[in-house]
């Protein structure tokens, strides 16, 4: 579904991702990890249109979708799920959810996949009349995805899906997501808890400083000595 290849980026002479290349297929969870500084953030701003890589390119179903816009590639059915979350705080949680759904039409449909949004997080649907900045921060992160998902993508990108959440909010989070991967979105985690990532991917990329560094199956990377001793703590 995506490839990206020998992808280099960065802002003005600062060259921040060097020749990285990574597949995510369909039907898949994979998650990408790093440190802070990594260049994850700056691999997803290439990815969804956002920055424009020096070299390299990628690609969504076989055609290149480098340097295409934003709205291009939500379009083609990328969404990313932003770090921060990102919502509209003065809106209501119902307004933040509906407005992932701006380009489609299809009204009836939209309302199903709101009410399937409100059965997957319950805690929205009493809260649906609040102000989303009003929330936890868990249930805002319930906000974003479901923001995210009402756009119907093909491939939901979280970045930072773990940032700021209490461990009984995130394993919510995580079950959540396993349901959407099961229900047939492909998904693509770019996250510093290692722990957390590893639990929900079934294949992973280490990037540092730029570089993927290593790649594989989740079971083998955890036993991998470098990512024990360098993200596990064990």
């Amino acid at each position: 579904m995506l490839e990206i290849r020998a992808l280099s980026a960065g802002y003005g002479l600062v060259q921040i991702l060097r020749d990285v290349s990574l597949t995510v297929t369909p039907g898949q969870i994979v998650a990408l990890v790093g440190g802070n500084g990594a260049g994850k953030s700056t691999l997803l701003n290439a990815v969804c249109g956002i920055l424009r890589p020096f070299s390299g390119s990628v690609l969504l179903d076989g055609r290149d979708i480098t340097g295409l816009s934003s709205e291009a590639i939500v379009a083609l059915g990328i969404t990313q799920v932003p770090e921060g979350r990102r919502l509209f705080p003065h809106m209501t949680v119902r307004e933040n959810l509906v407005l992932g759904a701006y380009r489609r039409r299809d009204a009836r449909a939209i309302e199903r996949d709101l009410a399937w949004i409100y059965e997957l997080f319950p805690i929205l649907a009493e809260r649906r009349r609040q102000a989303a900045g009003s929330m936890s921060g868990g249930e805002q992160q319930m906000c974003a995805i479901g923001r995210g998902l009402m756009a119907k993508p093909r491939l939901l990108i979280l970045d930072e899906l773990s940032l700021g959440l209490a461990p009984i909010m995130l394993d919510t989070l995580v079950d959540a997501l396993q349901t959407i991967h099961r229900e047939g979105t492909t998904i693509f985690v770019v996250e510093q808890d290692v722990a957390t990532a590893f639990d929900l991917a079934t294949t992973g990329y280490v990037l540092e400083d730029g570089r993927v560094v290593l790649s594989g199956p989740t079971a083998e990377l955890r036993s991998n000595p470098h990512v024990m001793k360098a993200y596990l703590g064990l």
